[in-house]
């Protein structure tokens, strides 16, 4: 009963500890002994301003299409180039290159994942490429002299609603189809039945067939997210049937979508952004703003040096490091088109950053950490630093790459194992990559961040 006594007294402790934790603070020296304290400190302040991201690399199947003119963002357009991934097994048996009948290109988004006005009218245009896509390739992408601006091969005017047409409205997708010549899923019928090789690997395939380039060609007001695009192809079956015992001649109408973007591909958005000048001043006057695709980040200090004189000043020989944490207060930027801050934002050493992505590494909670934004607490909070100090205080000095964050957004792919019958297993980040999903912006109050360093301090006994 007097234990429990004294954890309760500690738990009111560190209630009103939690009430007031600006400074230096000790905890929980009764419980042990009274040469045992926890130190919590909040005192320590980051710096923080808007840097240039203008070249992304996009490692996505997502291809965002369209344009948009917001002034409290900027003016944003973007069209795509991809390769496909062919199907290693295609159809041959009843079917002639005659019966091909039509080929469409697919393009699958969910229902609202768009920027901007779902009702206005806009047009894409389709070229084939006429030779191989750079790799690796970046969101400044030119595609002049990759595609014949003459001959595109498929056009289409399309919206970003179903309008009142019930049978879409139910669905959880929206498709914009695209038309292409017969010609095409003809002549891609007849290299598969004479050079089956070319569709062994992606790479063979985009040797023979380079890929798409997809265009905006008139209208602004709205940006899609297509998160799925293929290539379907229509065609007639001949078969034998047995209908009561007799052998009767059967045609099928088939579809088969034989191509597809995937993440083996090559697949970039090809981004052009211009920042307003409403948002430029705000970062000509020191506000941390991250706009994106392919616009601003945040280049933040950490105040590493001080949380490190802190420690090595106040702890004793057996002082162990419990947490460092930091929240980042997120401000969302009023705007008409629903443009809203990104959903994860990775911190990264800004010496690292490009390793990072190049290497398609992911957070380990020493050179780099991911926050997602929280609409409740209108912040980012990385939990975990404790490492990243504990490296740093082995070195002798530090330099500004010790200390020196970019805070990026990013695109997050997770999976989630199975555990049983009744319970989904732990989730887990499978990649990180540079942000390409839709337009997005925030301001970051670093100087309002709160970072708090948790360590406890023993004494031995003589």
């Amino acid at each position: 009963m007097k234990l429990i006594n004294k954890i309760s007294s500690i738990l009111l402790a560190a209630a009103a500890l939690t009430a007031c934790e600006d400074g230096t603070s000790t905890i929980g020296s009764s419980l042990i002994t009274d040469d045992t304290e926890i130190i919590i400190d909040s005192s320590f302040v980051a710096t923080g301003h808007s840097v240039a991201n203008k070249i992304v690399q996009s490692k996505t199947i997502t291809q965002l299409l369209g344009k948009l003119d917001a002034k409290e963002f900027g003016t944003f357009s973007s069209d795509f180039v991809s390769q496909f991934m062919p199907s290693l097994s295609i159809d041959t048996i009843g079917v002639t290159v005659d019966q091909i009948d039509s080929i469409k290109l697919v393009m699958f988004m969910t229902p609202g994942d768009f920027t901007g006005d779902s009702l206005v009218p806009m047009g894409l245009d389709v070229y084939r490429l006429n030779k191989a896509l750079p790799s690796p390739i970046y969101s400044d992408f030119d595609p002049t002299g990759y595609y014949d601006a003459t001959k595109p091969i498929g056009s289409k005017i399309y919206t970003g609603h179903a309008m009142h047409n019930d049978s879409l409205n139910s669905l959880s997708f929206r498709s914009i189809s695209v038309n292409l010549p017969r010609s095409y899923g003809q002549e891609l019928y007849s290299s598969y039945l004479q050079h089956p090789d070319l569709f062994a690997s992606p790479e063979q395939f985009a040797q023979w067939f380079p890929g798409i380039y997809v265009t905006n060609s008139f209208g602004s007001g709205r940006v899609v997210n297509i998160s799925e695009t293929r290539l379907n192809m229509y065609y007639r079956k001949n078969a034998k049937d047995t209908v009561n015992g007799v052998e009767v001649d059967t045609v099928y109408n088939l579809v088969r979508s034989y191509f597809a973007v995937t993440p083996e591909v090559i697949n970039n958005n090809n981004i052009d952004l211009t920042i307003s000048p409403q948002i430029a001043a705000m970062a000509n006057s020191g506000k941390s703003i991250i706009v994106a695709p392919a616009g601003m980040e945040v280049q933040m200090t950490f105040p590493t040096q001080a949380i490190i004189d802190t420690y090595r000043n106040n702890a004793g020989q057996l002082s162990v490091l419990n947490g460092v944490t930091i929240d980042i207060p997120a401000i969302a930027v009023d705007n008409d088109y629903g443009i809203n801050p990104p959903e994860n934002v990775l911190m990264v050493l800004t010496s690292k950053k490009n390793e990072f992505f190049d290497q398609n590494k992911i957070t380990d909670n020493k050179i780099a950490f991911l926050a997602t934004y929280s609409e409740s607490k209108k912040a980012y909070s990385f939990p975990d630093m404790r490492q990243y100090i504990i490296d740093m205080l082995e070195k002798q000095s530090l330099t500004a790459d010790d200390y020196t964050f970019t805070l990026t957004p990013v695109n997050v792919q997770t999976e989630t194992t199975s555990s049983g019958y009744y319970q989904s297993g732990a989730s887990y980040i499978t990649s990180i990559s540079p942000y390409v999903t839709k337009p997005a912006i925030v301001e970051l109050d670093i100087e309002k961040a709160k970072i708090k360093v948790t360590f406890t301090r023993q004494y031995a006994n003589n």
